[in-house]
C-alpha cells in the first residue's frame, strides 16, 4: 500500500469491466485484493484517521474479515465497494473506542456565533458551495481529490471525524451523536467549523487555480 499519492476510493476502479465480469456470480479473487484495492482502501482509511499504522491495521483487518465472510458475498457490488463497506465499519468501531475517552471531547464548547449559522434541522441557514456540500461527487476529480485530501487531513482530528462520518460515510445526525456521545448542537458547530476551514483551504489551494479563475 502506497503512502505517497492518495487514490480516490470512489474513483473508477482499474479494470472495472473485468472485475464486474469476475464478480457478477459472486466470485472473489482475494489474491488480487492488495494489488487492486490496497491503495484505495488505505487512502479511504487515511481520510478518517491520522495514524498510518492504525490505517494499515484496519485495512489488514478488513482483508481478514472479508476472507472470513467470503461466502456471504453475492456479487451485487464490486469487490472494492464490498471491501470499503467492511473497512467503513472497522473505522467506525475504532472511532467509537477512541471517542469513549471522555477527555477526547472535553474541550468542546458551543459557540453562539457559530450555532446561529444553522437552522433547527441542522442545515446551514444560507447555502454553501456545491463542492463542499457534495464531496462524493467532487472526489471523482483526481486533482480535487489530491488537494481535498490534504485539506481534510489538515483539520483538527475532531473536525475531521465528524465531517467524514457525515459527508463521506453519510451517517445521520442521530447516528453520529450516538456514536460520539455528543449533542446535535455540538455536531452542527463542528461541521460548520470543518466546512469553513475546508473552504478556506480549498479556495487557497484549488479553487483559485481552476481554468477561468484568473490565477
Amino acid at each position: 500500500m502506497s503512502k505517497s499519492a492518495p487514490v480516490s476510493p470512489v474513483a473508477a476502479e482499474p479494470g472495472a469491466a473485468q472485475e464486474q465480469a469476475r464478480t457478477t456470480a459472486g466470485h472473489l479473487e482475494p489474491e488480487r485484493w492488495v494489488e487492486e484495492h490496497g491503495d484505495a482502501m488505505f487512502s479511504y482509511a487515511m481520510l478518517h484517521l491520522r495514524d498510518t499504522e492504525v490505517a494499515e491495521e484496519l485495512v489488514q483487518d478488513t482483508f481478514v474479515a472479508a476472507l472470513a465472510n467470503a461466502d456471504g458475498y453475492q456479487g451485487r457490488a464490486s469487490e472494492r465497494s464490498w471491501l470499503i463497506s467492511i473497512l467503513k465499519h472497522k473505522i467506525i468501531d475504532h472511532i467509537r473506542r477512541v471517542s469513549r475517552r471522555r477527555e477526547y471531547w472535553a474541550d468542546l464548547e458551543d459557540d453562539a456565533a457559530e450555532t446561529s449559522a444553522f437552522r433547527d434541522d441542522g442545515h446551514f441557514s444560507s447555502p454553501v458551495r456545491e463542492w463542499i456540500d457534495n464531496p462524493q461527487q467532487a472526489l471523482q476529480q483526481k486533482e480535487f481529490y489530491r488537494v481535498f485530501t490534504a485539506c481534510l487531513q489538515g483539520l483538527p482530528e475532531k473536525l475531521n471525524t465528524v465531517f467524514t462520518l457525515r459527508e463521506l460515510d453519510q451517517l445521520s445526525t442521530e447516528e453520529i451523536c450516538k456514536l460520539l456521545d455528543i449533542t446535535s448542537t455540538n455536531l452542527w458547530v463542528m461541521l460548520h467549523r470543518a466546512r469553513l476551514r475546508l473552504r478556506r483551504c480549498m479556495e487557497a489551494r484549488w479553487l483559485d487555480t481552476e481554468p477561468g479563475s484568473g490565477a
